[in-house]
């Protein structure tokens, strides 16, 4: 599971899903579905959850995730107005 902040949560997504980086963890991992996200209207906020995410244990993690979207569905269609973007770069 990657955790991250990031002030444009679409561009972000596109760019793990596209490899844009492909050095990165994610493209390394190929972790690529977004399975759950928060909003906050203050970075420093969401900085602080952050960190209380990463300092969750997997099954914490899991348990988060279950709550809102119990079959880890990507999410990314939907708060991208169903534009879609393969799973796997070509």
């Amino acid at each position: 599971m990657y955790v991250g902040v990031t002030n444009n949560l679409i561009r972000r997504v596109y760019e793990h899903k596209t490899h844009r980086n492909p050095t990165c963890f994610t493209a390394r991992y190929y972790l690529h579905r977004l399975i759950y996200y928060e909003v906050f209207n203050a970075p420093r906020v969401a900085i602080i959850r952050e960190k209380q995410i990463k300092n969750m244990s997997r099954d914490e993690k899991i348990e988060l995730v279950n709550k809102s979207n119990p079959e880890f569905k990507d999410l990314y269609e939907g708060l991208a107005g169903g534009r879609r973007i393969p799973d796997k770069p070509e």
